[in-house]
Parts: C-alpha cells; structure tokens; sequence
C-alpha cells in the first residue's frame, strides 16, 4: 500500500464548507430537508463538481446519484462510495455530507495521481436518507437493495400530502436508470454521531455491524372533555395514556442497557387546546438492539405495554410498525480493508458498532459493505452544534481512499 498516497484534506474541508452555505442555520448547522428546493441546490452543486473531475453522472427512478470515474475493464461492476445530502430541520453540517464528499475527494485524488483502477470507482449520494420529510428513512437505498418497491418508494408523503415522486419530477432528479444494480463493493465514511471515539481519542472507527431497529406509529385515542366540569375519575385522557407510554418506552430501553437504545421522538396532541383534556395522541416509538433475539424481545414488551395502558386508561389504540430491519454484519473483506488502510496510515482505531441506522445497513444486502467513523466533537449529531475537526475528516477520508483502491485494484502498477 502507497502510505505516501493521500488526499486533499484542504479541498475537501473547503468542499464541505461550501456545500454548508446551502441551507444554513442560525446556530451554524444545516436545514435541507430531502427534495426541498435547497435539496436541489446541493444535488446540483455536487453534480457539477462530479462533472468537473470527469465523472459520468446517471440518476435512478428514486433520484439517487451515482457518479463514476471509469475503469480500465468496463465488465466490471463499479466500487461506490457515498452517503446523503439531506439534513434533519435543524441539522448539522457534517452528517451524511462527509461521506458523499469523501466519496467525490478520492475520485478527485485518483485523477491527481492518474491512477488508474480496474473497477469503475463512485460516488454516491442517496435520496432521503434522514427520513425527516419523508417517512421511513433511508428509503431510496432500500428500494435499491429490493427492501422496498419502488411504487412504495415513490408513494412516500410528507405532512402536506406531497409524494416523492411528485417532489423528484418538480426538482428535476425523477432519474431513467432501473434501480438496482451490481457493485463490486460499497463504503460509506460517516461521524460516529456518538461520544466513544472522542473520548477514546480514536481516529477512525471500524465499523463491523449495524444495530437492528424498529419504528412504530402508535394513534392513543380517548374523549375530548371540558378541562373543569370533568371529574378526574371520569377521564379518558389520550395525553395521559401517551405519558405512560412515553415512560414504559424508557424502562424497555433501561431494561436492556447497555445496548439498547429506546426513544419516543415525536407527539402530536389534539386538539392542543389549554383548557380541553386531550382526546387524541399521536406518537413515534423507536427501539434498537444490535441482538435480533433482544429487539424481538423489546417489540413484545412494546406491543404488551401499550395495550395494558390503553385498557387502564379507556383508550382505543392503533399501533403501527413502519420500519424494521435486523442487525447488520458488514462484509468481513470490506471491514478488513478498512483496518488495513488505518493501521497503514499509523491511526488510531478501534471496531465499533453503529447505533444509528445508514443506507449502507440497505446496501449491505446487496453488496460487501463496510463503514468509516470518525469522531465528532462531542458526539453530538442531528443537532445545529454538530461539529469535528480538519485532520478527523482528512483522516478518514485517507482511510477510504486506500480502502476503495483495495477493493478497485490499481491497473497502473
């Protein structure tokens, strides 16, 4: 392995920052929700930039990018490299940016050495990653790796009734290209979104599995009544209901520490009204386990927990599972080039499991896949604040390249 081999860690710094002046916020994060209008200003500033250092751009159905440098035997499926452009409403500027920018800096480093690889190398940027607008997440790599079909894919709404088909046609990224089709391999660089590898001090973290996870939408349906002339004991308080739910979500995640994770996210209240006991509450549930044997486990303390409330409370319930996928062992050739190419650059490193969930949890399905973490100050993520350092970014990025050119063999000696 050339060591001496390494990218422009000031471009690709200054790529980042650049792609963060679309949608910025006022704490110096990011807002760019999955095909909004600044959507379409980053596709089409990283698309430009891909054309720049000569790449061949081809959009599929779900308007995910594919953008690749050719290799010497074009029989060969492509080595990809990518991640998402779309942010939570209150994002920051590194999450799922870093890896699609990764992806284009090693094409860009390749073309500054003229090397050559024999596999075709690319970079990807996935559509709705986040979820935020479009509900489930990572859906369009889901439809990619035949998860999803592409009519639910496309079918998907926001909260205005707007579908993604709809939104790719208005922005111009409803692509021609067939969905799925073979890669050689996928890498994805990502923050770690967690604290381990700052506290630990660790460059780069070796991503061997994925934690499985489980989303549910759960509707807790009571009786709206006057706030005074209702007596406590006649109550059928839906928000009252969706409080012990909030709490036995807790206790579930608690219950099986320290792997587990358990979170209720999101509450909608009706009517919202100061003086009206609520009389119905919508709500999101989320739980993770790296263990399919445990998450099964947590989804029946769910599904029992929510009815023994919803019969002490009077209430009617409607409790829906929206996204499932079990836990996820990265390809151990893929992980193995990972931590070859640490260890060669003399970095710290360590294995570590991803508790948030990555559209390479979806292509591993289809693909030898493996991750690159790298540490975020804090380990904050999905948060305005969410923040690393050049040489994290440089680091990873040098790990990835040497990782890709593994997987892509150079054909020019």
């Amino acid at each position: 392995m050339d060591q001496k081999l390494t990218v422009n860690g000031e471009r690709l710094w200054k790529s980042l920052m650049d792609m963060a002046e679309i949608g910025p916020t006022e704490k110096g994060g990011s807002c760019r929700l999955a095909l909004t209008d600044l959507d379409r200003e980053a596709r089409d500033l990283f698309v430009d930039w891909c054309k720049e250092a000569g790449c061949t751009i081809s959009i599929d159905k779900m308007g995910n990018i594919f953008a690749q440098r050719p290799g010497t035997d074009p029989s060969l499926p492509p080595v990809a490299a990518g991640s998402h452009l779309d942010t939570q409403p209150t994002g920051g500027r590194f999450d799922g940016v870093y890896g699609v920018l990764t992806g284009l800096e090693v094409i860009r480093t390749l073309n500054d050495h003229g090397i050559q690889t024999r596999h075709p190398v690319e970079a990807v940027c996935w559509t709705n990653e986040e979820g935020s607008r479009f509900a489930p997440a990572m859906v369009a790599s889901g439809v990619f790796a035949g998860i999803y079909d592409l009519e639910y894919g496309l079918s998907r709404a926001d909260a205005d009734g707007l579908t993604m088909k709809q939104e790719l046609e208005r922005i111009g990224y409803a692509g021609d290209q067939p969905m799925g089709r073979p890669l050689h391999a996928y890498f994805e660089a990502h923050i770690e979104q967690g604290p381990i590898l700052v506290e630990e001090d660790i460059e780069i973290g070796v991503v061997t599995d994925a934690q499985g996870q489980r989303w549910y939408e759960l509707e807790l349906v009571g009786t709206e009544s006057h706030a005074g002339p209702t007596p406590m004991d006649r109550r059928k308080d839906a928000l009252l209901g969706a409080a012990k739910v909030v709490n036995l979500v807790n206790e579930i995640g608690l219950a099986n520490a320290p792997l587990a994770c358990a979170t209720v996210g999101m509450l909608n209240v009706h009517p919202n009204s100061r003086n009206v006991i609520p009389g119905r509450v919508f709500m999101t549930i989320d739980i993770r386990h790296p263990n399919d044997a445990v998450l099964s486990k947590m989804d029946e303390a769910v599904r029992e927990g929510v009815r023994e409330i919803a019969e002490q409370s009077q209430l009617t319930f409607d409790l829906e599972q929206i996204f499932y996928y079990a836990p996820v062992y990265f390809d151990e050739t893929c992980v193995a080039a990972v931590d070859a190419a640490a260890k060669s650059h003399g970095y710290t490193s360590r294995p570590i499991v991803t508790g948030a969930g990555h559209d390479a949890c979806f292509v591993a399905h289809v693909a030898p896949t493996s991750m690159v973490f790298i540490p975020c100050i804090d380990g904050i993520s999905h948060n305005e604040v969410e923040d690393i350092e050049p040489a994290w970014s440089t680091a990873g990025a040098n790990v990835m390249l040497h990782a890709m050119l593994a997987k892509a063999g150079r054909s020019d000696g």
